[in-house]
């Protein structure tokens, strides 16, 4: 059974969990919006490789720091979506929805200073 809560109290959650960022990690987000959405449009689905879009929590959609060059000037800036009725149909409870929203918004910033997903499930966040 989904755990839903309101959009405010679900932007709070995404900001509860950058915020618990150390400093050093929070500058370099400055410039990386992340983008509430209820749900993955059928685009962002294909390019992630899903079919049903309850299964994506969250999206990086960018270059990762590890891969920028000079080169990269005049790109579409980088931006996490972050999808509240799929997070919210992960979780069961409070306490597994607030789980669930930091560890998927810490799995979209890791992808930002280029983890990949071996590197993500390593430390817990896959």
């Amino acid at each position: 059974m989904a755990y839903h809560v309101s959009k405010t109290s679900f932007e709070q959650l995404v900001e509860r969990a950058v915020a618990e960022l150390p400093e050093q990690f929070q500058n370099f987000l400055e410039e990386v919006p992340i983008e509430i959405r209820d749900r993955p449009t059928p685009r962002q689905l294909a390019r992630a490789g899903i079919k049903h879009p309850h299964q994506l929590l969250g999206l990086y959609v960018g270059r990762a720091l590890t891969r920028r060059s000079v080169e990269d000037s005049g790109v579409m800036p980088d931006v996490i979506y972050i999808f509240q009725e799929s997070l919210e149909r992960a979780s069961r409870s409070e306490a597994e929805l607030i789980e669930e929203v930091r560890t998927t918004v810490l799995h979209e910033i890791g992808h930002h200073f280029g983890m990949d997903e071996d590197d993500l499930d390593e430390l817990g966040y896959g």
